[in-house]
């Protein structure tokens, strides 16, 4: 029985190890599935993983959580600002629109 907790201990171990370094690394993985009739693409799916560290995912350049209005209360109220913002022109331009018809 020993030999038998002896492989599991060494098989989480380079478990953990090998989690560490695809994290510290990062890893990408990327395909395309594309369904066609008739020589006629139907379907075109690009998948694009990418498996990394916040720090690495940052150090890349990517950030798309802070954005995200779903996963940040600040990215929230830029999007309820944004919707705001559109609103209120649209109705700026409206009225521009209806003066120049008066005239």
């Amino acid at each position: 029985m020993p030999d038998h907790r002896m492989q599991q201990s060494v098989q989480a171990t380079n478990l953990a190890d090998i989690l560490e370094r695809v994290l510290d690394k990062g890893i990408v993985i990327a395909g395309d599935i594309t369904i066609s009739l008739a020589d006629v693409d139907l379907l075109k799916i690009k998948v694009r993983l990418l498996v990394a560290s916040v720090d690495k995912a940052m150090e890349m350049g990517i950030n798309w959580w802070e954005s995200d209005p779903f996963l940040s209360s600040r990215a929230q109220q830029l999007e309820t600002e944004n919707q705001l913002l559109r609103e209120r022109l649209e109705r700026l331009e409206a009225a521009i629109q209806h003066k120049a018809l008066e005239q």
